[in-house]
């Protein structure tokens, strides 16, 4: 066993080459995601739930005796890159909910990440979950609409009462900026810079910033419910600097978002499936069809990565070849 580390303790554990416990240094990571990498809170709940299905497991509790390690773990070193692989295969097949690849990948991504902060602490040795491999998840291409059915969509929430200039407002800027439903209830009125640089403000994941352009229809839209129809909703409920507010002046749920589309879509008579990711899909699809560059798109999404961004290639790949086959004289 190595000796015992003078530097100070981090994240509230003990020293480096000390044991400690598995829900110690469970907590110690949570506190390193949270305060240095500076995720965001329903990130960090996500990675608790991840790790209290982890170490349930580690501790003996499933019910499925083959499922367990063979015997409860309580010390982190004593953990092997096989518990892990088994750890795995038993997400795949517990009794009471097998989980599905995407949700086995999520959660073995936390646990590597976790295995990965235990030895930057010199808590372990070594990274045990380091040739850990997630399962082959189906590729899901994402669901978009037609620029037409966009153009329906918008168009049922015309309407000058107070209600409609907000809903008109707030899908046009969905769609003209590719934001996620959160970013865009989470706008405040100083967030928009409509008179001098036609854009808004996003806050996505990880509190990252990021700056969007706005186009001539979504700036009338916004223009026009700022000055006709929230000085109306604001004298319903508190002060709030919320860009969009409700009917009793609060601020607009992504539930409400959702409900509005979906109430917009069916005034549309649309008989596909519509929700505020859709309209985020069909931007970055309508984009790329457009000919922008996959890179312009990545930053407007705000992906952090660029691969992310390639699967809307894949939808725009597949209306091309399906036009040239329709089209072309020797494509069949």
């Amino acid at each position: 066993m190595a000796a015992a580390s003078t530097q100070p303790a981090r994240h509230g554990l003990k020293a480096p080459g000390l044991n400690v416990s598995i829900a110690t240094a469970v907590n110690g990571y949570l506190r390193h995601v949270a305060v240095e990498r500076g995720l965001a809170a329903n990130t960090v709940a996500a990675y608790r739930r991840d790790l209290g299905i982890y170490t349930a497991w580690l501790a003996g509790e499933p019910g499925d005796t083959d499922a367990a390690p063979p015997r409860p773990i309580t010390d982190l070193r004593a953990v092997t890159r096989h518990h892990v692989s088994a750890f795995v295969q038993y997400l795949g097949l517990r009794p009471e909910s097998p989980l599905t690849a995407a949700s086995i990948a999520r959660i073995l991504s936390t646990v590597r990440g976790f295995h990965r902060f235990l030895l930057g602490e010199s808590l372990v040795e070594t990274d045990v979950s380091h040739d850990s491999k997630p399962p082959k998840i189906a590729l899901r291409l994402p669901k978009a609409i037609s620029i037409e059915q966009v153009a329906a969509l918008l168009a049922a929430t015309d309407g000058d009462d107070v209600q409609r200039l907000r809903d008109k407002a707030l899908l046009e800027l969905l769609y003209a900026t590719g934001a996620r439903v959160s970013e865009v209830v989470d706008l405040n009125v100083d967030d928009v810079r409509l008179d001098d640089f036609d854009s808004v403000r996003l806050t996505g994941k990880g509190d990252k910033q990021r700056i969007v352009p706005v186009g001539s229809f979504a700036r009338a839209a916004v223009s026009d419910y700022l000055v006709r129809a929230r000085p109306t909703l604001s004298t319903r409920g508190r002060s709030t600097p919320a860009l969009f507010l409700g009917v009793r002046g609060q601020r607009v749920s992504r539930q409400n978002a959702w409900l509005i589309i979906r109430a917009a879509a069916e005034r549309a008579g649309l008989t596909v499936p519509v929700s505020p990711h859709t309209l985020r899909h069909s931007f970055a699809t309508h984009l790329l069809a457009g000919g922008a560059d996959v890179r312009v798109v990545q930053e407007l999404l705000g992906h952090s990565s660029v691969a992310t961004t390639q699967i809307y290639t894949l939808v725009t790949a597949d209306t091309l070849r399906d036009m040239y086959t329709l089209s072309h004289p020797r494509a069949r």
